[in-house]
């Protein structure tokens, strides 16, 4: 599968927007490509603070949020937070019931098991809180579309607060389809005015924990505190760093290396991470999948124990046992992405849509599986996967299919389905469904050759010859990176191969001595299987490259290297 490289045409002034600044254009150019736009937007992105983040108060319900809840902490009246067993929910929860337990409060939480209990609070969770003399739920990561839920709580009497971040359903006529609650914190809401829509949960219970921090006089210093689990959740839930979150993001890593948080210390610890150089990529590929590995596999509140715990003892065994179970997580991941890419191999090359039955497979590691297919194939891709009560199932997509869509087309086969445009989950009552599911999806897709062929975007075609260690530390102002903020990537053809020898343990990266067509040497590194690189550039000495530039220190020396990520030989 070749894919296609384009280059970004966005327009600007981009040499207006380098003397303003004080970068070079081509930086000016980068972060026109991020849809940064304007003086005041690039003023932002590259010197935004704290004091840039948006006022709580916009938040549609949240005054009226923290003032039930300052009430029912001044009646010492029983709270029990609701959170979600990913990354978000754990995080949400943690900050909430931190705050709270600050604020005196008599409270408690729950955190619904993935396989028993689903996403988001059920009636069990509502009833079994009833029947523990609870006063008032308070939902955070979920609640939104807790319909039916939220009935019943009332029914029993109980107070609800809903603190959530996820697409609201309308009606025919536009309008929010809502639970029963007695406060709703959502920016999604259609009439909520706050500026920046796409936060994460764990914020909207940080920007509520504001409020009633203020409310109690409490410093803003200890909010602040708090900022790092804002951030670690706003990038665990591929959340685009952008606008606020990238804020929220830059400066809650600068906090991590100071951490009062020993479970978080000792998480970093057992994954070999230094707090002082950790990035926005260990968070997503390392801590967060550690942090949700407990509930895949076991509990969440495991990692919400971790993060909670004063004890180094204790912290340690919990940050190990994490440790381990994405270890598990890993290598069954391997184990169902090989067995998934048999049956592709097998059966399946010629269908549009692809979907994949693993009736052994855990089914908390689907929707990984299905978008490791998705990154080999760049087809639309279902795992699903058998349930105690039928078969289930998660789907990750490609840009020109909407997958949310394209269910509700053949809605009928599904007890339940939801998702957005580029994900879903599903469930069906019995095996012989998938079959009739893959057969239905195939004949209705409206996919065509091209829209499977992978498109590789450059930030600017430039040649290594122009790249000095300045420009390179220029390029960590755009830091971090991650979804909707990605690491830039530049181009150059000709490239001459002086020699190029397989390196690493693993023999996992290959060494590149390269020469520009202007005739200057470069050194490079490639990360991939060695020898298959080897064999594909047996006697050709020539090639395009797509590339990111770094610094090498090595016995003292600095020199600049370019990391080749994407090749091909002429």
């Amino acid at each position: 599968m070749t894919a296609k490289w384009m280059v970004y045409g966005k327009k600007a002034d981009f040499n207006g927007l380098a003397v303003r600044f004080g970068i070079t254009p081509v930086t000016a150019r980068i972060i026109r490509n991020r849809d940064v736009c304007g003086e005041e937007a690039v003023e932002k992105y590259l010197h935004g603070s704290l004091r840039d983040l948006y006022s709580p108060h916009l938040l549609k319900g949240a005054d009226r949020a923290a003032e039930i809840l300052e009430k029912k902490i001044a009646g010492q009246k029983k709270i029990r937070i609701v959170g979600d067993y990913d990354i978000d929910g754990v995080c949400s929860t943690y900050l909430l019931y931190t705050a709270l337990r600050r604020l005196g409060a008599r409270v408690d939480y729950e955190i619904p098991d993935r396989i028993k209990d689903g996403y988001g609070i059920n009636m069990h969770i509502v009833e079994a809180a009833a029947s523990d003399g609870i006063d008032t739920i308070l939902t955070c990561d979920n609640g939104i579309s807790a319909i039916e839920q939220m009935e019943r709580a009332k029914e029993l009497g109980l107070t609800v607060v809903i603190t959530d971040h996820h697409d609201i359903a309308r009606d025919e006529a536009g309008r929010d389809i809502l639970p029963w609650a007695d406060a709703i914190v959502n920016p999604k809401q259609s009439d909520c005015p706050y500026p920046w829509k796409e936060i994460c949960g764990a914020v909207v219970a940080y920007k509520l924990i504001r409020i009633l921090y203020e409310r109690a006089g409490i410093s803003m210093k200890e909010w602040e505190e708090m900022l790092e689990f804002a951030a670690i959740a706003t990038v665990g839930d591929v959340m685009r760093l952008q606008d606020e979150n990238r804020i929220i993001v830059r400066e809650g890593l600068k906090r991590i290396p100071y951490t009062k948080c020993v479970g978080l210390r000792k998480l970093a610890e057992k994954n070999n991470l230094d707090l002082h150089r950790l990035s926005a990529y260990h968070i997503g590929f390392v801590i967060g999948p550690c942090l949700n590995a407990g509930g895949r596999l076991q509990t969440a509140k495991l990692a919400l124990r971790l993060l909670l715990s004063r004890d180094e003892a204790e912290a340690d065994e919990l940050a190990q046992e994490l440790k381990s179970l994405n270890d598990q997580r890993k290598d069954m991941t391997e184990q169902g992405l090989k067995q998934a890419s048999e049956q592709v191999e097998n059966y399946y090359q010629k269908d549009k849509v692809l979907v994949v039955y693993l009736p052994d497979c855990h089914e908390s590691l689907a929707g990984i599986i299905a978008g490791r297919l998705r990154e080999r194939y760049n087809k639309p891709s279902f795992v699903i996967t058998k349930s105690e009560d039928g078969v289930k199932g998660s789907g990750r997509s490609i840009e020109s299919y909407h997958m949310f869509e394209a269910l509700c087309e053949v809605k009928e086969l599904f007890t339940r389905f939801g998702g957005h445009p580029m994900a879903a989950g599903l469930s069906m009552a019995a095996e012989e469904d998938v079959e009739r599911l893959r057969r239905q999806l195939n004949e209705r897709a409206r996919l065509t050759e091209e829209d499977f062929i992978p498109k590789i975007w450059i930030d600017v075609p430039m040649p290594m010859d122009y790249v000095t260690e300045g420009f390179i530390r220029e390029l960590e102002l755009l830091e971090p990176f991650g979804n909707g903020n990605e690491k830039p990537q530049f181009a150059q053809k000709g490239l001459r191969v002086r020699s190029a020898r397989v390196v690493g343990r693993n023999r996992n990266a290959v060494k590149l001595s390269l020469v520009t067509p202007a005739g200057t040497p470069v050194d490079a590194m490639v990360f991939t299987g060695g020898d298959s690189f080897m064999e594909e550039m047996a006697g050709r000495t020539v090639m395009d490259a797509i590339y990111y530039p770094t610094i090498n220190e090595y016995n003292g020396t600095r020199t600049i290297q370019a990391v080749v990520k994407e090749w091909k030989f002429g």
